[in-house]
């Protein structure tokens, strides 16, 4: 009885390595998949096997849910803690104001995104559809609480 002897793969010299950010935001979740082969072409057949793998089997709807459903489950830290700005600052991602704001900074789609630009600060509701979406939260100047404006 003779037995094959193993096969050793070589190491794939193409490589590429993929970011689906589902929103903007720095709290919005992420799939970050590599792609490696043996050629350029191999490489992008891949990828283009992958992504529609991705899509046919719902991989990015199923990785939103999850990352949803543990931000939920978290309880260590308070909603606005968990929502506070941020912004960049020395090369680094820094929370502003210290990581805590007051005032409406929930909704009932869960803990509002903040943006701002510039002249204005608000935080906004997470719902993905425009038609779901509460009104946002403006920061009012002088208490620097976010309020619904009525």
């Amino acid at each position: 009885m003779t037995t094959a002897a193993p096969v050793v793969a070589t190491p794939n010299p193409f490589k590429i390595g993929l970011t689906f950010k589902a929103a903007s935001g720095f709290d919005a979740e992420w799939i970050t998949p590599t792609v490696f082969g043996g050629s350029a072409d191999e490489v992008a057949q891949r990828t283009v096997d992958l992504i529609a793998a991705l899509k046919e089997y719902g991989v990015i709807e199923l990785a939103s849910k999850a990352a949803e459903y543990t931000r939920g489950q978290y309880k260590g830290a308070t909603a606005a803690a968990k929502t506070a700005p941020k912004r960049f600052e020395g090369g680094k991602v820094v929370s502003s104001g210290g990581g805590v704001h007051g005032g409406d900074v929930e909704c009932v789609h869960g803990p509002r995104t903040y943006r701002s630009g510039g002249t204005w600060e608000a935080m906004f509701c997470p719902a993905r559809e425009k038609s779901e979406q509460c009104p946002p939260a403006w920061k009012d100047k002088k208490t620097g609480r976010f309020v619904v404006k009525g």
